[in-house]
């Protein structure tokens, strides 16, 4: 049977749960809230190493600011993708503007940009509001859903 590591977007501990079972609304074994809410989870600078190297799936990163209209303007499209393709993928916004050290890090030069993230590494990265079938298109080309 396989296991696959997910961190809990809540408390930040790891979680082991049969693959097979990841579709079954897993809950954290720690503090009991749910593993996947159908939702982005806020990512910061306190909480980005354990999102991104202590989950076995994928990693997808909205990096934005509130002052960005194609931002707001994407924003919908996905949450929309957060819902449909969790548990396949993890599904996270960081505030370019509150975490700007991390944004920093990851040199991001134009916002919206999505970054995907395997294994705690950059695979893929794209800048741009995508429109919903641009976003499946792209996802379905990095292998992930």
């Amino acid at each position: 049977m396989s296991v696959t590591a997910i961190s809990c977007p809540h408390c930040q501990k790891t979680n082991r749960v049969p693959a097979q079972r990841l579709g079954d609304s897993p809950k954290c074994g720690s503090c009991k809230k749910p593993l996947f809410a159908g939702k982005p989870m806020p990512l910061t600078a306190a909480n980005v190493a354990a999102t991104l190297n202590h989950n076995d799936i994928p990693v997808l990163v909205d990096c934005w600011a509130s002052w960005c209209g194609p931002c707001r303007s994407f924003a919908p499209v996905f949450e929309k993708a957060a819902a449909e393709f969790e548990p396949k993928l993890r599904f996270a916004k960081l505030d370019t503007e509150a975490n700007q050290q991390v944004a920093a890090r990851w040199q991001i030069r134009s916002i919206p940009t999505l970054i995907l993230f395997k294994g705690g590494k950059e695979a893929a990265r794209v800048s741009g509001a995508l429109p919903a079938a641009q976003l499946k298109q792209w996802l379905q080309q990095q292998a992930v859903i």
